[in-house]
Order: C-alpha cells, then structure tokens, then sequence
C-alpha cells in the first residue's frame, strides 16, 4: 500500500513536531527580484523613444516617403533588382555544384582549377570584380570564339551582363564551400551501397546523394541569397539601374536624398522578408525525411495561440 502524495501548490508540511520534536514550519517562498531585467528594459524602451522622436522631428518630409513608394522608376528598379538577383544566384549555384563536385574529385587538375577558382574569386571584393568586368574591353577588344560568335566587348559586356558576371562568378566560390560542405554530410555508406546497386558516380551524386545534401545546403544558401539582394545594390557602379540607383536618381533630382534613401530600406526590407518566408518552407519541405514530426508553420502556431487565448477567456 502506497500513500498518496498531494504536489500540489498547497502542500505544506503539518504543523505540529517533528521527528526530533522540532515543530515545522511552513516555507515561504520569497521571489527573488531581477531589478538589472526591470532597469534593462526601462533603458531600451528610453533609447528606442529617443530614436523614434528624432527621426520624427528631422528634416525628413515623410509624406515624399509614401508618395514615392510606388513611384513607378522605383518598381521598376525594383524589378532589375529581383531580376539580378535570382539571376546571379542561379549562376552562383549551377557553379557552385559544378565546382564543389571538382573540388572533391580525385583528380589533381580539376581539384586544383576548383581550389584556384575559390581562392580567387573569395579572396577579392566583389566591388573590385565587377569594375574588372566593366572595363574588360581595355584588355580585350573583341570577343572571340571563332565561327561561333565574335563581337566587340563593348557591346557584349552590358550593364546587366556585367552585373551576372560580377555578382554570379563570386557567388560561385562561396555555394562551392557550401555544397561542398553538404557533400561531405552525407555518409560514405550512401555512397558505396549505390555503387553497389550499379549506379554510376553521376548517379549517386545525382540521386542519393544531392537530395541527402540538400537538408544541410538549403540553410547557408538562402542567406547567400538574402545577402545576394542587398549586394547587388552595388551593381549601381556600373550603371545597372537597379532599386538603390532608381532611388538615388530621383532623391537627386526631387533633392529628397534621405526620404529615397528610406524607400529603398522599405523595399529591401519587404523582399528579404518575403524570401525569409519562402526559406522557411523549403527548409521544412526537405526536412520531411529527417524528423518525426515536422515544427509547427507561424501560421499553425498563430492559430494555436488563438484557440489557447479562446478557451482561456471561456474558462473564466
């Protein structure tokens, strides 16, 4: 027979003597008082005051703001900006793939054109190698690939195509170490049943391993990308009209330099959070072969909360 055990909230020892004819006596528990949290946040809440009530009585015309927002020149930029982005990510990836399989390869040569290819394209600002595209022509006046193609470099290298060189080849070099990295995840097993199955190198990588790799390179990869659209505010030195040039020529011209500067911060605020949201979901999707049961989407946990808050309120 088994006593029961009240662990409840009310359970106090009984008063009377102890063991040892001590009497008990209840405990009260006393909170303890983090006065540095209270302080803390009083000082945050102050400073973020502060900043508000500057930005708001600064010499800045908020009405401009709103009014240019969808200023047509600034979607339109806007547009160049995604356009660029998806682009020379997409470049950055097919390189990436390309360039990490040679990196790993047995084979001294590929190994070492890979090695090199990273070494120099992290190794330089990207600034730097977009102003090298952009005057490639003081080394190579034409372009020429014999029966197949030949042009003046000039006219080859637009601003756009200087843009996907710039930003693609260096992004290249760091989705290489990324899928490098994923590669190199997965175990060696894999590996060696489907060659055991008698599947070739490039199916292996192709159909065992890639998808196993993919839980580990989609993470690091939409950060490159987020950091792909602020980055290419850049290519403005090169005279591709993206969303930071369209904004500055307008500010340039109305003389609302710091209001333009705010509309570009509200769109690319908008189209990091947009890409964040889409990161989430493909990180869930490949996530499926990994866990039990998938974490709950912001919208299921939104709804959670709700119903908590609902049968909260019809408990009282």
């Amino acid at each position: 027979m088994t006593d029961k055990i009240d662990k409840g909230p009310a359970a106090t020892p009984p008063a009377g003597p102890g063991p040892s004819g001590t009497p008990y006596e209840a405990i009260k528990a006393i909170p303890v008082r983090h006065y540095g949290r209270w302080v803390s946040g009083v000082v945050v809440v102050a400073l973020l005051g502060w900043l508000v009530y500057a930005f708001a009585n600064g010499n800045i015309i908020w009405k401009t703001v709103g009014d240019k927002l969808f200023d047509p020149a600034v979607l339109s930029g806007l547009g160049n900006t995604v356009i660029i982005s998806v682009s020379s990510m997409a470049l950055g990836l097919a390189l990436g793939i390309l360039f990490a399989v040679m990196r790993l390869s047995k084979n001294p040569v590929t190994n070492s054109v890979a090695w090199l290819y990273i070494w120099f394209f992290r190794g330089t600002p990207v600034y730097v190698q977009l102003l090298v595209w952009f005057n490639l022509s003081l080394i190579f006046q034409y372009i020429n690939l014999g029966p197949i193609y030949k042009n003046e470099t000039v006219d080859v290298m637009t601003p756009f195509m200087v843009a996907l060189l710039g930003l693609g080849l260096n992004e290249g070099a760091y989705m290489a170490e990324i899928v490098r990295a994923g590669i190199q995840s997965v175990e060696e097993g894999q590996t060696e049943a489907s060659h055991a199955l008698g599947m070739t190198q490039t199916q292996t990588m192709r159909r065992v391993v890639l998808p196993q790799a993919m839980r580990v390179i989609i993470p690091p990869t939409g950060n490159e990308f987020i950091n792909m659209l602020k980055t290419s505010s850049l290519v403005s030195a090169v005279q591709y009209t993206e969303l930071l040039r369209a904004t500055s020529n307008i500010g340039n011209t109305a003389g609302a330099i710091m209001e333009m500067l705010f509309v570009a911060s509200i769109w690319y605020l908008a189209l990091t959070s947009v890409f964040s949201v889409g990161q989430y979901y493909l990180e869930r999707r490949f996530a499926r072969g990994s866990l039990r049961s998938l974490p709950p989407t912001p919208f299921q946990r939104l709804k959670a909360n709700l119903n908590m808050f609902r049968r909260t309120e019809v408990a009282r």
